[in-house]
């Protein structure tokens, strides 16, 4: 680990790139294809696993799937006609990004194996100097597209260590582990856990589930899409297109309850009965309740979970875990179970990324020490005192009704353009200026006001250690789009340092072709 004022020492293989992406899942593939498809072949993707699909390579638990529509959750410039269901599962979402970057030709880009462990800017050489588990690099441009999803986060149970079963956390599941007829606690009750609790119950002997808070779940409207869809989207990829748009604009309504709590009520309806019809036992949905405004936390997506939980062989404990012993859980009542295995369905680090505690700016700070528990950017992409750094899913990019492959596109709209902006004028470096940066935060605090995440009486994951929500962009995501995919040059200073000026070839002229929205 690098500390501050240390200087980076480079192996032997230090390599240059014009572009340097961390991570190869929605955010850096699109990335490298929008580069593509630019004109810039100068690039490399940095990916810490064997394979592409982030998030979607890693999470393999049973009944993992999207919750946002198949044709919606994908990029626009690169459709699929094949989708199997309304949702997709996620061996087809992983199958669908490495299709992506073997057919835009990106696999000769991708560096596997190679995890970044620091990245620093060289504020003399106008560069980013990287240091991975394989290497060295230097690049000029540094995109961090590692996503919100991929730090699990293990919650601190008194005594775990001493747990002498199998204990893994769902975005690690360990398939060779054999849950037949085994005693299983599930820690959490969130998007992942109402997914594999339905696949593991009629598997096991007894599965007890450890519910801190009750989600608010709602029907999942999913199905088989039919062989006569795919000929169509096949055939005409206008519908496919107008099916898209159509998805979109439906899900963008669901904003509207979480920025006016007075229709939030319909919503909240809609999960009280779906409860209601799912759990006859009163003294079971009792504890299923949430007493919490809907939507100031994740609404779920479910209709095989809650009547999962009347099995005869489930039991959900609403009490807390006071000690995890060597073959049992102990409650905070004093109840103890026995136990073979413990699953956590505890969720990821969102606000706060592991990666920021690695990436230095020009005054040798790291982001995380330039944010303080509370992260801030520009757009949601650009950090000042970071220069030539943007980050995908960013501060306040993160969205509670839609797609956020939607808010990814049009951020990689903005790196675009920034470097347009910077061949055009010959710069090296290009960074947010602090007041602009400063001017936007405000701007999404004012946004957030009187939304269903600030007066929704609930602590949630979108909320970072000051309180502040960091996490959610509080407007249609169309706006958001408006606002970042073109860059406001007023908003960004340029750096021309002497003896540094990059060569007149930097960037080609390039014949973009535009992504479709």
């Amino acid at each position: 680990m690098f500390q501050r004022g240390d200087k980076v020492k480079f192996t032997d293989n230090s390599f240059n790139a014009r572009v340097a992406i961390i991570g190869s899942g929605f955010g850096g593939l699109g990335t490298a294809i929008r580069l593509k498809q630019s004109g810039i072949e100068d690039f490399i993707i940095l990916e810490r696993a064997g394979d592409v699909g982030g998030t979607w390579r890693d999470n393999t638990y049973p009944g993992c799937a999207c919750d946002v529509e198949s044709h919606l959750y994908s990029f626009s410039f690169a459709p699929n006609p094949d989708w199997t269901r309304s949702f997709s599962p996620q061996p087809e979402i992983w199958s669908y990004l490495k299709r992506c970057a073997r057919d835009f030709g990106v696999l000769p880009h991708i560096r596997f194996q190679h995890e970044v462990r620091e990245s620093v800017w060289d504020e003399a050489a106008q560069r980013w100097r990287i240091e991975t588990s394989q290497g060295s690099y230097t690049a000029s441009i540094l995109v961090l597209a590692s996503g919100a999803l991929s730090e699990p986060v293990a919650p601190r149970l008194p005594g775990l260590e001493s747990f002498q079963g199998k204990a893994f956390h769902s975005a690690r599941w360990d398939h060779d582990y054999d849950l037949t007829a085994r005693r299983v606690a599930v820690v959490g009750t969130g998007a992942s856990a109402i997914q594999f609790v339905p696949e593991i119950q009629p598997k096991v002997a007894r599965l007890h589930v450890f519910q801190r808070t009750p989600p608010w779940i709602i029907p999942r409207n999913d199905r088989t899409l039919s062989e006569l869809e795919h000929r169509l989207f096949r055939r005409f990829p206008v519908a496919q297109r107008a099916a898209r748009t159509s998805i979109y604009l439906f899900r963008e309504l669901f904003l509207l309850p979480f920025r006016h709590l007075w229709l939030a009520g319909q919503i909240e309806r809609l999960a009280r009965r779906h409860l209601e019809r799912s759990v006859p036992d009163a003294k079971l949905r009792a504890k299923l309740s949430p007493d919490y405004s809907i939507g100031c936390k994740r609404i779920l997506i479910s209709n095989d979970y809650l009547p999962s939980l009347i099995r005869p062989n489930v039991e959900v404990v609403t009490e807390g875990i006071a000690q995890v012993r060597e073959q049992s859980i102990v409650d905070c009542s004093g109840v103890e179970r026995a136990v073979d295995a413990i699953i956590l369905g505890t969720g990821f680090q969102v606000t706060d990324p592991p990666l920021a505690k690695h990436v230095r700016g020009r005054d040798g700070r790291t982001l995380s020490e330039i944010w303080g528990g509370s992260p801030q950017a520009h757009v949601g992409t650009t950090v000042a005192g970071f220069p030539n750094l943007f980050i995908l899913l960013g501060p306040n990019t993160g969205l509670g009704h839609n797609s956020v492959v939607y808010m990814i596109e049009a951020q990689i709209e903005h790196v675009l353009a920034a470097l347009g902006h910077m061949r055009r004028h010959g710069a090296s470096a290009i960074e947010p200026r602090p007041e602009a940066q400063a001017a936007f935060v405000a701007e999404v605090r004012r946004r957030m006001e009187g939304t269903v995440w600030i007066a929704g009486r609930c602590v949630s994951w979108y909320l970072d250690s000051t309180g502040r929500n960091s996490t959610l962009w509080p407007d249609f995501s169309w706006r958001f789009r408006r606002r970042v995919a073109r860059l406001n040059p007023d908003e960004y200073v340029l750096s021309f340092p002497p003896g540094a000026l990059p060569p007149a070839d930097f960037f080609e002229p390039t014949t973009a072709t535009p992504a479709n929205s």
